[in-house]
């Protein structure tokens, strides 16, 4: 392999940080579209040159960039039909059978075959497909029409459809997080979709059997093992050894089990990282200690990983979107954090160096293995 690119979107723009397989010496290009909210950068496994962006401003709306060359050069695809004319009128939604309100699109999830094909996570929640490499878009309407969609309601961040994951080994199979809604899949490509909430427990949700109103902040998977899911929730951290059909709690030995962002190691799915938070008011460190950790267990069983990360003085948040892992074969582990440093371990969280140091709040990381 020739080396790696990360892709971070912050709050004031996209950057993308490139390195020989060696990842010892980074280069720092951006901001792209500096001064715009860049929720998500993604490229496609099936291209690596194939990058998508979502941009968005309180001023100018929500726009798609794309990118052909690797990041070298973009332009704006698909967003002709987001607007009727008149400010601040989105047609993404046709209104029906509520009246959602469009405001960013959070996430996008380009297919592992295809570089035209990609799906939209937007707020307020709904899933969107491009089959055209982003130039026209569809709903997949039957999970905004869900018949628990009028139970559903925002988190601290909206009603958000952040996370999406495609079954490597199905192409049928989707999975989706909302919050503050909970897990969703489906089996027949975005046809239908089924709750997979049961084992959530969730404070100021009485019913212990409730079939959503949970917050899920982030699930992920490893791709030889894509029955098996680990979910970093409002409060919890939890497994699923049956695709989301049952959940329990694996937050073992953890200073604290709230968080917002969790990973899977790239050749061992047993292994998962988290990063503790504080507290769902204090989104910081606990002791103002940055640590990452790490259970080669699958859960239950967890180590602290400090080396190379600040163990004073530091509060920082670290987003949902903002870890990613590479697939080199020794693993590289990336992470942002809210106050715009982006770390990176070229041995599986043993230690930790700096990419970069003084970037806008990073919303999210993504990270590509390149040919």
């Amino acid at each position: 392999m020739s080396g790696v690119r990360v892709l971070v979107g912050t709050a004031k723009g996209g950057f993308i940080l490139t390195s020989e397989a060696g990842r010892e010496k980074w280069t720092v290009d951006g901001p792209h579209w500096g001064g715009w909210e860049v929720y998500h950068l993604a490229g496609s496994p099936a291209d690596p040159d194939r990058l998508y962006a979502s941009q968005s401003t309180g001023w100018f709306g929500q726009l798609i960039q794309r990118s052909d060359d690797g990041g070298k050069s973009w332009r704006p695809v698909g967003n002709d039909f987001a607007y009727d004319g008149e400010p601040g009128t989105h047609l993404w939604y046709d209104g029906t059978p509520r009246p959602f309100a469009f405001t960013r699109v959070w996430h996008l999830e380009p297919s592992p075959t295809d570089p035209d094909f990609v799906y939209a996570g937007v707020e307020d929640a709904a899933l969107f497909r491009s089959t055209d490499g982003g130039e026209s878009w569809s709903e997949l309407p039957a999970l905004r029409q869900h018949p628990t969609a009028p139970a559903w309601q925002p988190g601290a961040g909206g009603m958000c459809l952040h996370t999406l994951i495609l079954d490597p080994r199905n192409q049928d199979r989707i999975f989706a997080a909302i919050s503050a809604a909970g897990a969703f899949r489906s089996d027949d490509a975005g046809g239908s979709w089924t709750p997979i909430n049961r084992g959530l427990q969730s404070e100021g949700i009485p019913d212990p059997n409730a079939e959503v109103g949970h917050c899920v902040h982030k699930i992920a998977l490893h791709p030889e093992r894509p029955d098996v899911l680990y979910m970093q929730k409002h409060w919890d951290v939890m497994r699923s050894d049956d695709a989301g059909a049952n959940w329990r709690e694996v937050s073992g030995d953890l200073p604290t089990d709230f968080g917002f962002a969790i990973d899977v190691h790239a050749h061992d799915p047993e292994t998962v990282y988290v990063v503790p938070i504080k507290s769902d008011s204090e989104h910081f460190p606990p002791e103002g200690k940055l640590r990452v950790y790490r259970s080669r267990t699958g859960g239950e069983e967890w180590e602290p990983l400090t080396n190379g990360l600040p163990q004073a003085d530091c509060y920082v948040n670290v987003l949902r979107d903002a870890m990613a892992v590479d697939s080199l074969d020794d693993c590289g582990i990336y992470f942002g954090t809210t106050g715009g440093q982006v770390y990176a371990s070229t041995d599986g969280g043993d230690s930790w160096s700096t990419i970069v140091h003084d970037l806008p709040r990073v919303m999210s990381v993504e990270v590509q293995t390149l040919p």
